[in-house]
């Protein structure tokens, strides 16, 4: 589960007056109801759901993107246009090291994964991965320090054999200031990980980022709707469809022909997915087992699977949907956009433990009782799991103590200058009984759009 995230120097958010980073958290405030919002094992308690408000343009959705920005660089490198991503505000900023640090739970173990790069250069200058105790302790599990050329490995690490290995590796990339420890100890350490057990962490981390940090874009498809395709109870999940008001009442796999949706795809995505099958191909005439596999396609208006044998047979399915009537089906490219985005949001409410999901603008599509509705379902199946979702909103809808708890609400402003500032409800001395939607639209927490007036009065002469 996410604990906190901190990011400085990157799209608007520059660097504070006390010269730290912003800070978006997890962590449950001193609001003492709704207790059940809450993850609580008596040595900290997280919050399930955060809902984040600011006017268009405040930064709601930078926040979203310096989370991805580092999902992106951990697990494929610094991204496409990258050196123009500082703070360009303050042209200082320029020449400064942009951080970024992610504090997880994994287990009953807490941990702090973060590192500096000087953006403009396309360079890193420090890498951190720190075990978090209960008594306020900090135990290295590894440092480099980039500018120095110098590394450091925790005493969970020194087990004879291992220290030695994870030496040779961290002094093959001492010099080399494009690439993060944690990425290179992912790429064919396989045998490593079998042999020693304390060196599982590296991947642990690795995979947490990977599988459990689902960050999402309103312009993207959030769900690839692997819960249709897998679902053993069908009439359950057509009873949570159903639920959200879509007139959806069934869904059924049925068969398509391969060639037509593979002539349908443009040249470079179709001859990928052949490079990609010829692949899984060759991977499965030299492995011992002739096991089918998968692939899913996903995009705005389709959804196939691509069923794919050691025969190179190849199957391919789709999902389509009744509204009352079983024998007229409708393809998701016929469905409302709204539907489309409720089946999307299915993926969150079906999923299962210890994902952590961003959603950039939840309401999107949504009449504003259907996004309450979705937010109260979401956290009345968290109470039963762990799993936390985090939005980016408009909907004032949700800004109701009967809802949610002052800890979960969030909020983005931008000064005048431009740079933004993150804040939570607890900052504030809100009374209870305060109409927190009224006040937010008032401009009483900030966050709110301000006008200026579009066409002038002019003063008669």
């Amino acid at each position: 589960m996410l604990i906190r995230f901190n990011v400085k120097n990157f799209l608007s958010f520059a660097e504070r007056e006390d010269s730290k980073s912003e800070e978006f958290s997890m962590i449950a405030g001193k609001a003492r109801n709704k207790k059940e919002h809450v993850y609580d094992n008596e040595k900290i308690k997280l919050l399930k759901f955060a809902a984040i408000y600011g006017a268009n343009a405040a930064g709601k959705s930078n926040l979203v993107k310096a989370m991805d920005f580092m999902k992106k660089v951990v697990l494929r490198g610094l991204p496409k246009g990258h050196t123009e991503m500082y703070c360009k505000i303050d042209e200082a900023n320029k020449n400064k090291t942009s951080y970024f640090e992610l504090e997880i739970m994994l287990g009953e173990r807490y941990y702090a994964y973060g590192f500096e790069v000087l953006l403009n250069q396309s360079r890193f200058v420090s890498e951190w991965l720190i075990e978090l105790t209960n008594d306020n302790r900090e135990k290295v599990i590894f440092t480099r320090d980039l500018e120095n050329r110098t590394f450091e490995f925790g005493s969970a690490l020194k087990e004879k054999g291992l220290i030695d290995k994870l030496k040779v590796y961290a002094e093959d990339v001492q010099d080399d200031d494009s690439v993060l420890l944690l990425s290179l100890m992912n790429r064919n350490k396989k045998t490593l990980y079998q042999q020693y057990e304390n060196a599982a962490i590296f991947q642990q981390i690795y995979m947490w980022i990977k599988l459990n940090f689902d960050i999402n874009y309103p312009d993207r498809p959030i769900s690839d709707y692997s819960y249709m395709a897998k679902a053993e109870k069908v009439e359950d999940v057509c009873r949570i469809i159903s639920a959200f008001g879509t007139g959806i009442t069934g869904f059924k796999m049925v068969d398509v022909a391969p060639e037509k949706v593979l002539g349908n795809l443009p040249k470079t995505i179709r001859d990928n997915l052949i490079s990609k099958i010829e692949d899984k191909l060759s991977d499965l005439k030299n492995s011992e087992k002739k096991d089918n596999f998968a692939i899913l396609m996903r995009s705005a208006n389709d959804f196939f699977i691509l069923n794919v044998d050691s025969e190179e047979n190849i199957e391919c399915k789709t999902i389509q949907f009744s509204h009352g009537k079983d024998n007229v089906l409708f393809n998701i490219s016929e469905e409302s956009d709204g539907t489309v985005r409720i089946l999307d949001l299915l993926e969150v409410l079906l999923s299962g433990e210890g994902k952590t999901y961003v959603i950039d603008e939840l309401d999107r599509c949504l009449h504003p009782s259907l996004t309450y509705k979705f937010v109260d379902t979401f956290l009345q199946i968290a109470a039963k799991k762990n799993i936390q979702l985090i939005v980016t909103t408009h909907e004032s809808r949700l800004l109701d103590f009967d809802l949610l708890r002052r800890d979960e609400i969030w909020f983005i402003n931008k000064r005048v200058s431009g740079e933004s500032d993150i804040y939570s409800l607890e900052e504030y001395n809100t009374r209870f009984d305060q109409k927190i939607d009224k006040a937010y639209l008032e401009g009483r927490y900030g966050g709110v759009p301000v006008f200026s007036t579009v066409f002038p009065i002019r003063e008669e002469v």
